[in-house]
């Protein structure tokens, strides 16, 4: 039995990372050859420490202080350490002690990075050097394993995990000017430009409705936007619980999301395996898992015109959006959890067999 410790965060952080995190786990449930349990990076403070829980820099920091500490302890309990890396500076609150801990404590080291973007790589030597580190770097996607070549670095390719089994397709025949966005309220998700392309379609459709589903540091600018654009029939869901989430893809029509960046979206493969029609902009490694025309639309980053001309296009053109919901379906099969955990199964068997291989050769 390999122990693997997974340092990621748990769902009260609730967001792609987390999210991938929990499918894993339950990837691994029962398995007989390898346990996953989570190291969460977000660990529950102590009782006394509650009233620091309530500021944000505050909080931050305390957890962070916890968090290293049970790190150094769990990692001595486990075989190898799978680390979720991000970018920018949550790469070293979360991933660089984790890297560390790993290297003082000589346990095997899987880092999984699974930032929307890789620019800070590129400026941050420690970074990269962190990296390098890792018996196995994985990433989710070719257009980030292309990356990682161009700085010198190999990495394996295993997709992001899709609980397919919550997700009921249903074709839409017909289809009502039901607008959808699950991206959180960051500035790199560009939620401003989804508005702004929702104004355009309200103009042809004044009963369009729009659902945003997400939290983050721009929902008062959001929410402003929405009331200065006058827009009507906006929705801000607010974070939902996944087991939620299947009822909110399928109570719509059309998938709209606007990120600057993006790497391997899960929420746009959930779309795909609802049903519905996609439109997205053509950044990072979107245009990897959807073809232009064929699996949805692809627009130009942050061109609201566009994203509105690609959703009146699919209301106006039926059986093109059901065909291309279609063909986005099919290609699902690729990220169910069993072949996804699979793939996992080697990166762990490999490393762990390297490690045991070493050892041999060192006491020989």
């Amino acid at each position: 039995m390999i122990e693997v410790g997974l340092v990621a965060p748990t769902l009260d952080l609730l967001g792609g990372h987390s999210v991938q995190a929990a499918r894993l786990i339950e990837a691994w449930a029962q398995d007989a050859e390898v346990r996953v349990r989570l190291l969460p990076i977000n660990p529950p403070l102590p009782r006394p420490l509650a009233p620091v829980g309530r500021t944000r820099y505050a909080r931050t920091a305390a957890r962070a202080i916890r968090f290293s500490g049970l790190l150094m302890r769990e990692t001595r309990r486990v075989d190898l350490l799978h680390v979720f890396a991000t970018s920018n500076s949550s790469f070293f609150l979360t991933a660089a002690p984790a890297i560390v801990a790993a290297a003082i404590l000589g346990k095997p080291l899987v880092v999984n990075y699974r930032g929307d973007s890789a620019e800070h790589l590129t400026r941050s030597a420690a970074a990269r050097w962190l990296l390098q580190r890792a018996g196995v770097l994985v990433v989710p996607s070719s257009y980030f394993s292309t990356i990682f070549a161009n700085l010198g670095m190999s990495a394996v390719v295993i997709p992001n995990v899709a609980d397919l089994h919550r997700f009921q397709y249903r074709p839409r025949r017909s289809l009502h000017p039901r607008v959808l966005s699950t991206r959180n309220f960051e500035p790199i998700y560009n939620i401003e430009c989804t508005l702004r392309a929702f104004r355009l379609v309200q103009r042809r459709y004044p009963d369009a409705s729009l659902m945003l589903v997400g939290a983050g540091s721009r929902d008062k600018a959001l929410r402003g936007l929405a009331r200065e654009l006058l827009l009507r029939n906006v929705t801000f869901a607010g974070p939902v619980p996944q087991h939620v989430m299947p009822h909110i893809y399928d109570a719509a029509d059309i998938y709209l999301q606007t990120p600057f960046v993006d790497n391997m979206p899960a929420s746009l493969i959930e779309a795909f395996a609802s049903g519905l029609p996609v439109v997205a902009t053509a950044v990072g490694g979107v245009p990897l898992i959807l073809q232009d025309g064929v699996h949805g639309l692809l627009v130009p980053s942050d061109d609201q015109a566009a994203a509105a001309q690609g959703i009146i296009a699919l209301l106006e053109r039926p059986e093109d959006a059901e065909r291309m919901a279609a063909a986005a379906a099919a290609t699902c099969g690729s990220y169910e959890a069993s072949l996804v955990r699979d793939r996992w199964r080697d990166v762990y068997c490999s490393l762990a067999r390297a490690v045991s291989n070493g050892r041999a050769d060192g006491e020989a």
